[in-house]
């Protein structure tokens, strides 16, 4: 993954794992394996899992223990009303600077 391409991710990637669960609960690996069939393929599982610590404790997401087929239970992530919330600010802060940036591209119009 290009630098740039990189730091811009470490910005938004706490939104789109929340818009990640915003449609169904999921456990991290989970979460990893769609972003990677997403095309952030060198999203690195640690990462994921330690922004899942952030917002569990941010209250943002309710977690579940669910027992696994193989070792010990999995932690389900779902969003919760605070996290829909945050999740909505996400996408009116990113249509916010969607909208700039596009103007800057045209040249300002």
């Amino acid at each position: 993954m290009p630098k740039l391409l990189t730091e811009m991710l470490k910005g938004t990637l706490e939104g789109i794992v929340l818009a990640t669960l915003s449609g169904r609960p999921a456990y991290g690996y989970e979460i990893t394996a769609w972003l990677r069939e997403q095309g952030f393929s060198d999203i690195a599982e640690g990462t994921v899992y330690a922004l899942l610590i952030r917002v569990e404790k941010r209250g943002l997401v309710d977690v579940e223990k669910v027992p696994s087929e193989k070792g010990p239970p999995r932690k389900v992530y779902s969003l919760n009303t605070e996290g829909r919330e945050y999740l909505e600010e996400f996408w009116r802060t990113w249509s916010f600077l969607t909208e700039r940036l596009d103007q800057l591209r045209e040249g300002g119009k």
